[in-house]
């Protein structure tokens, strides 16, 4: 039976930023229209983080089963490594998404947007079918457009919507920053997976790409959001901070395209997770000010 701090493992804290920063943007611009709500806003992190939680415990179970992480660099899976049933694995997921679409009724209840419901079913779909299902979507390359849509334009201008009943501009320009880091952040772990993924038949976006341009690519994506998140200082003149966070990224797009590999990775995923929780609080605290 895995222990406790296995199955912390396996729900991939890392990846938890993605979760937590496009609700601090959403809720920052709901403040900058002049209509946040504390209440709302951690009911929409819950949902977020029940969602990312629901969706690494749903790709170790489905890449476990199909036998796509028997020799990974990364984090120990659950289920490849035996330490926990695939049954198991399993029900870890679908009791996370159970506590997001539970926390998703409430925000719904409360904003009086029930068409929302919809929304979560769709994203909840979306979760299971990244990696689960007869034909996944994250072995076509295709995952970064999940994990952008959902987690980036979803839950950030889901989060100002059901606090403020609209969206304003810098709220989507927020949203498509936010979704770019979290594409990012998909990047490199693909990244670091390429030959792994080549022999499991795992056709990412990293693999149709090549190494080469997938770090390119992610340079890109890494670096592209910071002058996003500037010109929401339009909007308000505080989200001018986010240029701070110009260096960070330009440290990380300089690690990839030196051509770092392997374990070397590790700091770069965990890094890239911490500059878009970090984008996130700073744009967020900007578009509030």
């Amino acid at each position: 039976m895995a222990t406790t701090a296995e199955w912390l493992e396996g729900a991939r804290l890392r990846t938890l930023p993605a979760a937590i920063a496009p609700v601090a943007v959403g809720t920052g611009a709901a403040a900058e229209m002049g209509a946040a709500h504390a209440g709302r806003a951690l009911l929409a992190a819950g949902v977020a983080l029940a969602l990312q939680v629901g969706v690494n415990y749903a790709n170790d179970y489905s890449d476990g089963v199909r036998g796509t992480d028997l020799d990974r660099v990364g984090p120990m899976r659950l289920t490849a490594s035996g330490a926990a049933r695939p049954s198991q694995v399993r029900t870890a997921a679908f009791v996370a998404f159970g506590v997001a679409a539970l926390l998703g009724l409430a925000l719904v209840a409360l904003s009086g947007h029930w068409w929302l419901l919809a929304v979560g079913a769709v994203a909840v779909a979306a979760a299971w079918t990244y990696t689960g299902g007869r034909t996944p979507y994250g072995y076509r390359g295709l995952g970064e457009v999940g994990v952008f849509v959902f987690f980036g334009l979803v839950a950030t201008l889901g989060t100002t919507y059901t606090q403020t009943d609209g969206v304003s501009w810098a709220a989507v320009v927020g949203a498509v920053a936010i979704g770019l880091l979290a594409c990012a952040l998909l990047m490199v772990n693909n990244l670091r997976d390429i030959p792994t993924d080549v022999l499991a038949g795992k056709r990412t976006l990293a693999v149709r790409l090549g190494d080469h341009r997938a770090r390119r690519v992610y340079a890109v994506l890494v670096t592209l959001p910071i002058g996003l998140g500037a010109i929401c200082a339009f909007a308000s003149p505080w989200a001018a901070l986010v240029l701070l966070l110009g260096f960070p990224a330009g440290v990380l797009a300089a690690t990839v395209l030196l051509g770092a590999r392997g374990i070397l990775l590790k700091p770069v995923l965990a890094g890239t997770g911490l500059l878009e929780l970090g984008f996130g609080l700073v744009l967020g605290l900007g578009l509030a000010i």
